[in-house]
């Protein structure tokens, strides 16, 4: 008989054999549901070369499955127009340090576009650049980024045709800042940059020494003149970004497809510029590489270098993310996205978290720096969301600009201005009631090729504002050709002052903006509310603009106003205030019947 020891536990045998079979069928379960617990991209490669080679195939196939899985994810994301789409900017923002590491292997394709102001020096340059890579490592994935050209290279290189045209051919101050920074970034002398950046600098000399010769600078020859500013900065920004170890390489905007018309200055995309883009990024660009492509610039159908005018670059840009159908173009400027103002003008400006594409036209119509409503057209088109982000301050979150409207209720979004407008008063001389007013005046603003910002008009009268940026003469010679039918009043030294609002409380709106002016003794000398129902503009006297938009942005962004009597109102509680608006317009209207009778009896009289 065998004798045990208290403190020993007999097991036996077969009980033993059955527990080693349960944890190794344990065991194998674990390791199997580990690939569906972390993805193939958390584990290390240490761990991984523990598995078997049965295990290795079965994680294979799983990580397959969740590549597939997020690819589908993707298509659904980039399906759901009506939805916000979020970035990993905003996921990483919340949750816990477990699920941003799974948040992180999201990749949002997008294209990034950067000012002049934002690579304007080396040291810019090479902050864009370790910007890029970051956001790489965030989970972007930028298929193009787009780049201007440093700092003030464009307007010094139109400056150079200027003095080539009077005898004096100078490019000193471009080759400085180009070579000085290919020095900063220690470029060899041989390097393949460096030399192709030498060659277009004294190809722009060249051409320069030519106007000189010849006398003359046409809009196709100062096209080709100033593309040569992207086109070195993209090759600058191009090798930063091999030095840091990300793939890229440049292109000009034309070998990616850019199409334009041959509008030399003011060059329009063309509609098979789209499929080109397409055709191109799909079989001749590594999705692995970023495609620096030059701003602005495009060819036309004959290859002569064209530029796409205001607000070209953001076009480039979206241009190019449209076409790609991408999930996000995001613009890289100087600010922290849209603000409610002008921050110059009022320090307490906030940051907008979203904007539709009308009320971001409606901005840049009337003078705020946001994307110009061309550049805004191709993302529209896809309501492909365009992410506004300050270059100098990247944990900014920017504001989104998309189809929806932001699900903040606030009563105004953003409050711009135009300064320097012209007012004109046409008055008809006509009897009352006579057809073809209206027609006479605009046919002699397309006449007089005058465009005009802001109209109100009645049966009798239209008054309307210029941009005094438009040809003063032909403001002159308008005014005498219209003097046959109409009486013209010009008044100078006025400014827009606009409102982007909710038009379904436009009341409310009206209610607390006419306080406003009254209190602080601003007349209005017109107001218009725009066809796309967002905008509510005034015309206003120059000097009381900043008061005007200072008081304003109080009570609709910061909560209170502050009237004459020092009784403070709440903006969405006071009764008083809309009846003082009613009141004021019965006497308007009282006074607009008095002076129609007066007309009427003067025509009488006359008749």
């Amino acid at each position: 008989m065998r004798t045990t020891s208290p403190s020993t536990v007999v097991i036996p045998y077969n009980i033993c054999i059955a527990l080693v079979l349960l944890f190794s069928t344990l065991l194998s379960l674990s390791s199997s549901c580990a690939c569906w617990a972390f993805s193939p991209a958390s584990i290390s490669p240490s761990r991984r070369s523990t598995h078997s080679s049965s295990n290795s195939h079965t994680q294979l196939y799983l990580s397959d499955e969740l590549q597939e899985y997020r690819r589908g994810l993707s298509q659904i994301h980039k399906s759901g127009n009506n939805s916000t789409r979020s970035s990993p900017i905003d996921t990483l923002s919340n949750g816990n340090a477990d699920t941003k590491k799974a948040q992180k292997l999201e990749i949002v394709e997008c294209v990034f576009k950067f000012g002049g102001s934002s690579i304007s020096s080396a040291e810019r340059i090479d902050h864009v650049a370790h910007l890029i890579q970051d956001q790489i490592e965030l989970g972007y994935k930028p298929r193009a980024v787009v780049c201007s050209a440093m700092g003030k290279t464009t307007n010094n290189l139109l400056s150079a045709g200027e003095f080539a045209l009077e005898g004096q051919v100078c490019i000193d101050a471009i080759r400085t800042l180009t070579k000085s920074t290919m020095d900063t970034f220690d470029f060899a002398e041989d390097c393949h940059t460096r030399l192709e950046v030498m060659d277009l600098l004294t190809e722009c000399e060249q051409m320069l020494t030519g106007v000189k010769m010849i006398q003359e600078l046409s809009p196709k020859s100062l096209d080709q003149l100033v593309s040569y500013g992207e086109r070195c900065s993209c090759r600058i920004m191009s090798q930063r970004l091999n030095q840091l170890g990300v793939p890229a390489q440049q292109f000009d905007a034309w070998d990616v497809g850019v199409l334009t018309d041959s509008n030399f200055g003011d060059a329009k995309l063309l509609k098979e510029s789209e499929s080109k883009i397409q055709k191109i990024f799909a079989n001749r660009i590594d999705t692995n590489i970023v495609a620096v492509v030059t701003g602005f610039l495009g060819h036309d159908p004959h290859g002569r270098i064209t530029t796409l005018g205001r607000g070209g670059s953001d076009l480039s840009a979206t241009a190019i993310g449209a076409a790609l159908q991408l999930d996000e173009i995001q613009v890289w400027k100087d600010v922290d996205g849209i603000l409610s103002t002008d921050p110059r003008i009022v320090a307490q400006a906030i940051p907008l978290d979203q904007v539709s594409f009308e009320e971001a036209s409606e901005l840049a119509y009337f003078g705020a720096q946001v994307l110009h409503p061309i550049a805004m057209q191709p993302a529209q088109k896809y309501n492909i969301p365009v992410r506004v982000k300050n270059s100098y301050n990247p944990a900014a979150v920017g504001t989104i600009i998309q189809q929806e409207k932001s699900s903040k209720k606030r009563l105004v979004t953003a409050i711009t201005y135009k300064k320097g407008v012209t007012v004109l008063d046409i008055c008809s001389t006509q009897m009352l009631g006579a057809y073809g007013f209206l027609a006479r005046v605009f046919g002699e603003f397309e006449k007089h090729k005058l465009s005009v910002d802001v109209l109100a008009s009645s049966e009798v009268s239209v008054s309307l504002t210029l941009d005094t940026k438009q040809d003063s003469v032909a403001i002159n010679s308008l005014i005498t050709d219209l003097s046959d039918c109409s009486k013209v009043v010009r008044k100078d030294n006025y400014s827009i002052l606009t409102l982007i609002a909710d038009v379904q409380q436009s009341s409310q709106v009206l209610a607390t903006a006419f306080r406003v002016f009254a209190s602080n003794d601003i007349q209005v000398e017109m107001m218009s509310q725009g066809a796309s129902k967002v905008n509510i503009s005034f015309i206003v006297k120059s000097p009381d603009l900043e008061k005007g938009i200072k008081q304003l942005h109080s009570c609709y962004f910061e909560g209170f106003c502050q009237v004459n009597n020092d009784v403070g109102f709440a903006v969405n509680s006071d009764i008083q205030v809309v009846s003082a608006i009613i009141e004021e317009a019965e006497e308007k209207q009282q006074e607009k019947e008095k002076e129609v009778a007066t007309f009427k009896e003067v025509n009488g009289a006359i008749q």
